[in-house]
């Protein structure tokens, strides 16, 4: 058996006398755990368990262990938002499409409430149901919204991939289909269906890995519409070769303006993680172009505990 999601640890499995395979591991920690078992050099998921991690593919089966202190991404005995599946027709992509949108429990208590939003993009291996399901979006808002530690919001997340690659997301044209479907399909839909305030200062947008890229280029290309952004783990950004004038012409040359409109740039990678070391290199460069930023980092590699923590961190700055 294979345990983990970024340093995977192997432990062999033994045949009883009845034909069963078995393995005891641990303890260990508290947490959500991916695994594989391996037959034959091909690895298998677990037949037996239907918690599974997909996203274009599927990667493993998911183990969640419990301890006597509940974690931050665990369901707990607290008020539970909805999640809602929208459809819509992406007006750039010519293609069906959908969205999951968290909805906070206080969204029905209080009617004549109206929210903030915060526009979620997924990684370049996932789908639009990841934050979801692995990323536990939702899960993560309910704890921090009954500890009043983060603002009661809606959490839109859409289908970031366009033509089934994470290379297609980070394209200067596909970001541009992407942010057209945005502008131009998402929000209005949010905007009519859902009491959500219009204002910047109640939007933000963020994501991971491919679509960290794609919310730092979509916010800041569209200072007028988002007040925050959140990048966690993108390697556009990272590779060395990003090239602002090409992304975000013009923008980065008036560092006065996008800190006079941003509340908050936020942007991180797992020290573990190969974008590490081209992030460090990245936010160099935009101090020294004098743009305002916070850079996060913590032992871990390119995978979801890490950007769980991310999001359940960047979400109680937002809106205040």
């Amino acid at each position: 058996m294979k345990l983990g999601e970024w340093e995977v640890e192997t432990y062999p499995m033994h045949k009883d006398g009845e034909g069963v395979w078995s393995v005891t591991v641990g303890p260990i920690p508290p947490g959500i755990y991916q695994y594989t078992f391996e037959v034959q050099g091909i690895p298998v998921i677990d037949m037996t368990n239907p918690v599974v991690k997909a996203g274009t593919s599927v990667y493993g089966s998911v183990l969640e262990i419990r301890g006597e202190k509940l974690l931050f991404d665990q369901l707990q005995e607290v008020p539970k938002g909805d999640i809602h599946i929208l459809s819509y027709t992406s007006s750039s992509l010519k293609r069906p499409r959908k969205m999951y949108v968290y909805v906070p429990d206080s969204y029905y208590t209080n009617p004549d409430r109206t929210f903030p939003v915060l526009y979620l993009r997924h990684g370049g291996g996932d789908r639009e149901s990841s934050w979801t399901e692995d990323g536990r979006a939702g899960i993560i808002l309910d704890n921090l919204i009954a500890a009043r530690k983060a603002e009661p919001m809606l959490v839109v997340m859409t289908h970031g991939l366009t033509d089934g690659s994470w290379s297609g997301g980070s394209t200067v044209e596909g970001m541009r289909d992407l942010e057209a479907e945005l502008l131009e399909d998402v929000l209005p839909l949010i905007e009519q269906r859902y009491r959500v305030r219009k204002e910047r200062s109640s939007r933000a947008i963020a994501g991971l890995s491919m679509g960290g890229g794609q919310a730092y280029v979509m916010g800041l290309r569209n200072l007028h519409l988002f007040s925050s952004i959140g990048q966690f783990s993108a390697g556009i950004l990272s590779d060395g070769a990003f090239d602002h004038e090409t992304y975000l012409p013009g923008v980065i040359t008036n560092p006065e303006k996008v800190n006079r409109q941003l509340d908050l740039l936020w942007i991180s990678c797992g020290t573990k993680d190969p974008r590490y070391k081209g992030h460090r290199m990245f936010v160099e460069e935009l101090g020294a172009k004098g743009i305002h930023y916070e850079f996060h980092e913590s032992e871990a590699g390119h995978e979801w505990p890490f950007w769980r923590r991310q999001l359940h961190d960047f979400v109680q700055r937002l809106f205040k």
